[in-house]
């Protein structure tokens, strides 16, 4: 079984945002003299600042799992120097990449721990510019990658596509909401997602991952039959969840239900294809944020 495990913190709106980046030796979790000092600088010259997360990355040198823990020491190995120090917000996050980012071609660019936080000047102003003061419902500007590059058991990799607005969308429904999961196709008669629709799991997976608070409701339905004998509408909504629960997403955030064809967007029977499709669908309602 393909397991996946990817958090994504927001990114600071408004242009406030602030970032430094420190720079490590291949395969090596601790800065050299020369990134050390650098840093000592920096903490120097923003004493008064607030950090709001860490985030670590590696280069593609070795395994995904070697990267993902070598990304968390490096996080690890910058917190232990700043703590205490700088502020650090309460609800501070620490975020380990590994591999899974956009690459760059210089090798050395990519083995980095970025420290994002708020100057001394913008402090003011910190619930505005995360996002946290809106009408109604709170609405942040979050960021999420456009794909996902996924290590296979062979060892080989598979890259999906995602759809970033969708996920914004589904981060930021309030509860009640219902969001279909577009572009989410099953082999024929079965409840097996399709290998060019995988992308849609990782983009649902994402946003639990990031909103810990939000439960769900998946939502299972079928066209073209007045009864769902196989039972697939419920077996499809099922497959969304174990994969969910398969990546570490709690239970008790979770729930499926099968509608057959009993809440169709158009009348049965369907005049066209397009109609067949909107009909057959899977929904995430927004239970709990």
């Amino acid at each position: 079984m393909i397991r996946f495990l990817f958090i994504f913190c927001f990114v600071l709106s408004l242009n406030a945002q602030e970032r430094f980046s420190v720079y490590f030796d291949s395969n090596k979790q601790n800065l050299n003299t020369l990134q050390t000092e650098a840093l000592l600088n920096w903490m120097v010259q923003n004493k008064d600042s607030k950090i709001l997360s860490l985030h670590g990355f590696t280069d593609e040198d070795g395994s995904t799992q070697y990267n993902d823990t070598l990304s968390s020491k490096r996080v690890d190995a910058i917190l232990k120097v700043i703590n205490g120090k700088i502020k650090i917000r309460e609800d501070f996050k620490k975020i380990s990449f590994g591999e899974n980012f956009a690459q760059s071609a210089k090798k050395s660019e990519n083995r980095k721990v970025v420290i994002y936080y708020l100057q001394a000047k913008d402090l003011h102003k910190e619930e505005e510019i995360l996002g946290l003061k809106a009408k109604g419902y709170a609405v942040k500007e979050v960021s999420f990658p456009d794909k996902v590059i996924i290590t296979n058991p062979n060892g080989t990799k598979s890259e999906y596509k995602l759809d970033v607005d969708f996920m914004k969308s589904l981060y930021n429904a309030p509860k009640g909401d219902k969001l279909k999961l577009n572009n989410l196709n099953f082999v024929l008669n079965t409840f097996a997602v399709t290998n060019e629709s995988r992308g849609k799991l990782y983009e649902v997976l994402l946003v639990m991952q990031q909103n810990p608070n939000m439960k769900i409701d998946i939502q299972g339905h079928v066209c073209c039959v007045k009864s769902d004998r196989q039972d697939l509408s419920t077996q499809r909504a099922k497959a969304i969840y174990k994969f969910l629960e398969m990546n570490e997403i709690a239970k008790a955030r979770m729930s499926y239900r099968g509608f057959g064809s009993t809440q169709p967007l158009h009348a049965l029977p369907e005049k066209s294809e397009e109609e067949r499709a909107a009909n057959r669908r899977v929904e995430i309602e927004i239970i709990e944020k």
